[in-house]
């Protein structure tokens, strides 16, 4: 299981690929998986935005997790799994996170509850139950999503919680991280692509980045170059990237990142569960132009 001083480098979000009909395409996903794991990632997490977790059934989830934990076995068995169980019910929440704990997870990624907007005390005691379970908690800070903000007082005391072991941040800011910084109530784990480098700079423990998937090796680089203290060419790299992050976000995630890996032949499918729509034709004659500089796997 993971603690405070795991919390350091890029974890990668999985996607979830799907057949044309629909249905959980597992050989897409192991081949995906093979290539991403050769990287010095810090961990995957199962079960988040990228992963399509609104439209994937608890189910689907366990079978994801077993053919991760069937692939990484080996030198690869000490790579941490990291599984989404948050969502705006309590109750469902704990359910999953007890699943989550029983099936072998070293860490649970658990959203602020959306949609109902619940009180900042509410919002707490609702961390307090899913850390009462026992598995390590990641908390998910991500209002333009859940449609409600943490204040720094509540952020502060959902990270003092005994079981939380960090926070992803995705506020769109960096203020969240100073004040956290400030009260020396990290770690806290860069959500928002592009702000990756200046989060870093800003005391940051590292990413959990969608972006990662792609130029995964890069992304690693610019985490190593900070911690070295060479931050000008930790900038250099990370502003390469900064077109193809602009274009993996200018549609919702995970659209754009499932047509590069479909396109680069990585997935067999670039399928989608509805809501969820495939990129624009737009957005696809752009990315075909990135095609020739991305690196998959």
């Amino acid at each position: 299981m993971l603690d405070r001083r795991d919390m350091n480098g890029v974890f990668v979000p999985v996607i979830t690929p799907f057949l044309q009909s629909g249905e959980l395409d597992l050989e897409s996903y192991r081949s995906y998986l093979g290539g991403l794991i050769q990287h010095d990632i810090q961990g995957l997490v199962i079960n988040g935005t990228t992963g399509e977790a609104p439209t994937v059934a608890w189910e689907e989830v366990l079978q994801l997790v077993q053919a991760t934990k069937q692939l990484i076995g080996g030198k690869k068995q000490r790579m941490p799994v990291i599984i989404g169980t948050g969502t705006n019910d309590t109750v469902s929440t704990v359910r999953r996170t007890e699943s989550a704990a029983e099936i072998g997870a070293d860490a649970v990624l658990v959203v602020v509850p959306y949609y109902s907007k619940p009180s900042q005390e509410g919002i707490i005691k609702h961390f307090q139950k899913v850390a009462e379970v026992g598995v390590p908690v990641i908390a998910y800070e991500i209002p333009s999503r859940t449609g409600v903000r943490l204040t720094m007082e509540t952020a502060r005391r959902i990270m003092a919680l005994n079981g939380v072991v960090g926070l992803k941040d995705s506020s769109d800011s960096l203020a969240l991280l100073s004040e956290l910084n400030r009260h020396g109530a990290g770690p806290v784990l860069c959500g928002d692509d592009i702000n990756y480098y200046a989060m870093l700079k800003q005391g940051a423990a590292g990413g959990i980045l969608a972006s990662a998937n792609v130029n995964t090796q890069t992304f690693i680089d610019v985490y190593r170059l900070v911690q070295s203290g060479d931050d000008l060419s930790a900038k250099h790299f990370f502003d390469q990237q900064i077109p193809l992050i602009r274009k993996l976000f200018q549609e919702s995630n995970p659209a754009p990142l499932k047509w590069i890996l479909a396109r680069k032949g990585i997935i067999a499918s670039d399928q989608l569960r509805l809501p969820m729509a495939p990129v624009s034709k737009e957005l696809e004659d752009e990315l075909e132009h990135l095609l020739p500089h991305l690196s998959v796997n």
